[in-house]
């Protein structure tokens, strides 16, 4: 069976590629002291669907180039977009100009 992972997009910087960031805690075997643990993934994402911020899941494949070992299962959680990168999506990008008048 092959392995799944859940962590948050990082980078979409690639076409059909995205870098996940995935989070875990160990335990130290001798002293016994919790520390967290960060791992990146690249992953193959076919359709281009997922933005910086995403929760998503990504399972294990065949090595598809050098570094991509998993690709994109499924989209858990879609990141909360501000107002101004609604703004930008949508071509509404205006900056309206303050004139000042001489006194």
């Amino acid at each position: 069976m092959a392995k799944t992972l859940i962590g948050t997009v990082s980078s979409i910087a690639n076409d059909k590629t995205i870098v996940i960031t995935v989070h875990s805690r160990k335990t130290h075997p001798l002293y016994k002291k919790q520390y967290s643990v960060t791992s990146k993934y690249m992953a193959h994402d076919e359709e281009n669907t997922c933005k910086v911020g995403d929760k998503v899941s990504i399972a294990e494949t065949k090595p598809l180039s050098k570094r991509k070992r998993y690709t994109l299962a499924a989209v858990i959680e879609r990141a909360a977009l501000s107002k101004d990168d609604l703004d930008i999506i949508e071509g509404e990008d205006k900056k309206e100009e303050v004139s000042e008048e001489p006194k």
